[in-house]
């Protein structure tokens, strides 16, 4: 299936609150999200996930819980995940386990999402 657009749903909220909820719990080890380790290294984006979405034929949003549309809302308990967008059809392409099994390398990510969002 050829996507419109990719969207990766983090499994955190994007607010000021929601960021310190989110890190505090990171600490404690009670919050856990593989695409946030994925993307992200200590403080910011990283490099090597910039490249990764600039290589792909389609645009790749990412959004938090408190961020999602009515259409996307549906995938909250799923998060973390990369959902695939074709016209109004929204389709989980990587879950959670998915994710998880990256281990946040980009590298990794990045051979899994292309192997399914590749035409055969």
């Amino acid at each position: 299936m050829e996507f419109e657009k990719l969207v990766g749903i983090y499994n955190a909220k994007g607010s000021l609150i929601g960021e310190l909820q989110y890190f505090w719990g990171k600490i404690r080890g009670t919050a856990h999200c593989a695409l946030c380790d994925i993307t992200h290294g200590k403080l910011k984006e990283k490099a090597s996930f910039k490249e990764c979405k600039q290589g792909l034929e389609v645009p790749f949003e990412l959004l938090h819980l408190d961020e999602l549309n009515p259409e996307l809302e549906k995938f909250i308990n799923n998060a973390p995940c990369v959902i695939g967008v074709k016209g109004n059809s929204y389709s989980i392409i990587l879950n959670s386990e998915e994710l998880e099994n990256c281990k946040s390398d980009v590298g990794a990510f990045s051979d899994l999402l292309n192997s399914k969002i590749s035409l055969p």
